[in-house]
């Protein structure tokens, strides 16, 4: 379940992505900050594969709207209140993304487009710049935890990337404790994954034992290196397709 739990995320080392030479995906990265989000993505980056397993295991969703467990005979209790006070998330906000104002969503189909054609709300990845695809695979892998492929960009995720990109306030509480409640659901289809922030949310448990940590891998932690390799990869795709090879971008 681990291997699962990371592959379905990023982390960010803001402090890494920040040395860029790249202004497109630099304010992408501020306009993740700006939104509410830089302790979420950027908390630290260790989680321990044992409790997060019996975490899973163990876990659902009160009628009080708590996430509970156990692990190791303890009891474990996740508010939304708690979860947001965490990460510092905003609790004000949009939380219907269908109000995002028509006007910027009209915007972000011109401004998101890699060619001189707008996009539409629901599209191939590969229509967008380089910084927008990077900021479409943050949100379906880390917000959304979504499985499978990657290529297709979906209307909720072109709702949420306009209201980041246009400074629409969010409230990152709901959105993303509704993700989280959804992964410890019995029988859902959504996928298990917030690893390192669950366990961000486990050292503030008194007397709980996690066991050995382990760090994040290194591939998906978005860092000046990976970032510049994400970009290579894609200029490649694109060449590539222009002389008649298909391909696929990378998703990492």
């Amino acid at each position: 379940m681990a291997s699962s739990l990371t592959s379905n995320s990023h982390h960010i080392d803001f402090e890494s992505v920040f040395r860029l030479d790249d202004t497109g995906m630099v304010q992408m990265f501020e306009n993740l900050i700006a939104t509410g989000l830089k302790e979420f993505l950027g908390c630290p980056a260790v989680f321990y594969e044992d409790a997060l397993t019996e975490f899973f295991a163990n876990s659902s969703v009160r009628e009080d709207g708590m996430v509970v467990s156990t692990i190791g005979g303890t009891a474990i209790e996740i508010s939304q209140e708690m979860f947001a006070a965490a990460f510092e998330l905003p609790t004000e906000g949009l939380i219907d993304l269908t109000d995002v104002p028509k006007n910027f969503v009209f915007d972000a189909r011109s401004l998101f487009s890699d060619s001189k054609e707008q996009v539409s709300m629901s599209f191939l990845k590969k229509a967008l710049k380089f910084h927008y695809r990077l900021l479409h695979d943050i949100l379906a892998k880390t917000i959304y935890v979504k499985a499978g492929s990657f290529d297709s960009v979906t209307r909720d995720q072109f709702l949420l990337m306009t209201a980041i990109t246009f400074d629409v306030k969010i409230n990152w509480s709901s959105l993303l404790f509704g993700v989280f409640k959804e992964m410890v659901t019995p029988g859902s289809r959504q996928a298990k994954g917030y690893a390192i922030q669950i366990c961000v949310l486990f050292r503030n448990v008194l007397g709980l034992e996690l066991g050995e940590s382990k760090s994040f891998p290194v591939p998906i932690i978005l860092n000046e290196k990976t970032v510049h390799r994400f970009v290579s990869v894609n200029e490649n795709v694109g060449i590539k397709e222009k002389n008649g090879v298909k391909e696929e971008t990378s998703n990492w």
